[in-house]
């Protein structure tokens, strides 16, 4: 090794030395994003009812888990003051427990009550449109090891890294993208006041779809009472 490689080694390694140390003494934490995740989009009741399916899905996996009996009898309840989505949603566990050989009774009596509950949350900030995913990452990956072997830059590697970026943008584009509107979905089975099984998920909503989801609000109306 040359002494001036060798000088430009110790500077290197000062420099970042030093960036460590600012680092660990930043006066808030630095901020980093999650990594890659996909989050479906609720577009259509159809997408309700897949919704359904995969709830019940895990929810009778896991009561099997946990040693109740396949013939135990389920009741699945109705929020109060439901919801357009609420009430199709109960619709569409019924349906599906009963097609999977779940015993269904229209009133709780002795069953384990099913019940389920919804949150909408709005976010101001701005949703990015488009994040790489699995197409850009397995051309990506595929690029950056023939470009470490070969110590050159395919063209043609190139081109594919170009064509799995656009393919990607499509994709987010065919799912209208993400929006500043989520919905949170949990799924409860108790027996007494005991949890049994639980599953919450997320999933994006158009914007426009919001009134689905939510309860009316009622304002009060003052009221004036003429005598005749």
């Amino acid at each position: 090794m040359s002494f001036s490689k060798a000088i430009s080694l110790a500077v290197l390694a000062g420099a970042v030395a030093t960036l460590v140390g600012c680092a660990q003494r930043a006066p808030i934490p630095v901020a980093e994003n999650f990594e890659y995740t996909s989050q479906p989009k609720v577009r259509s009741a159809g997408h309700w009812d897949l919704v359904s399916r995969d709830v019940v899905n895990q929810t009778l996996s896991t009561l099997d888990k946990v040693g109740v009996a396949p013939n135990t009898p389920l009741h699945v309840s109705l929020p109060a003051n439901a919801t357009q989505f609420e009430t199709a949603f109960r619709e569409f566990l019924i349906t599906k427990l009963v097609q999977n050989g779940a015993v269904v009774q229209q009133n709780l009596g002795q069953a384990l009550e099913v019940s389920y509950g919804i949150q909408v949350v709005r976010h101001n900030s701005d949703r990015p449109h488009f994040i790489p995913g699995q197409f850009t990452m397995l051309a990506a990956g595929l690029f950056a090891a023939y470009g470490l072997r070969h110590e050159h830059i395919d063209a043609q590697l190139a081109a594919g890294l170009g064509l799995s970026i656009a393919a990607d943008y499509a994709n987010s584009i065919n799912s209208g993208g993400p929006t500043n509107t989520e919905l949170i979905l949990t799924t409860t089975v108790t027996r007494g006041g005991q949890y049994l099984a639980r599953k919450t998920d997320v999933y994006y909503l158009e914007n426009a779809d919001t009134p689905l989801f939510t309860r009316p609000s009622y304002k009060n109306v003052n009221m004036k009472v003429v005598s005749q």
